[in-house]
């Protein structure tokens, strides 16, 4: 697996959902790949990268409230992603309702 710093060094066009997974986890150039990862999931809202479907927008919804305070326009569009998911897992599920209650 490839370290965080390894990904860092890489193009941000050459990113991978498992890269993105794995920086946003991590907390890393969230300004940038956020809005990425949005991108993702407007076309795949249960993007998956090396762990379970829907890991990408697991990491996208557990990031801290800070996260969004610069962005409210894409945490108004993650909120309109995950209202028109129907069956999700579970530990989605979870991640889906926290964000939405914050």
């Amino acid at each position: 697996m490839a370290t965080v710093r390894e990904l860092r060094r890489k193009p941000i066009g050459g990113l991978t959902v498992e890269d993105m997974r794995l920086l946003i986890r991590q907390d890393v150039g969230l300004a940038y790949l956020l809005p990425l990862a949005v991108e993702v999931l407007r076309s795949d809202p249960l993007a998956e990268g090396n762990m379970y479907e829907g890991d990408l927008l697991a990491a996208v919804l557990t990031r801290d409230a800070g996260a969004w305070i610069d962005s409210p326009k894409l945490r108004r569009e993650v909120r309109s992603i995950v209202s028109e998911l129907a069956d999700v897992s579970p530990a989605l599920k979870r991640d889906v309702e926290g964000f939405l209650a914050r």
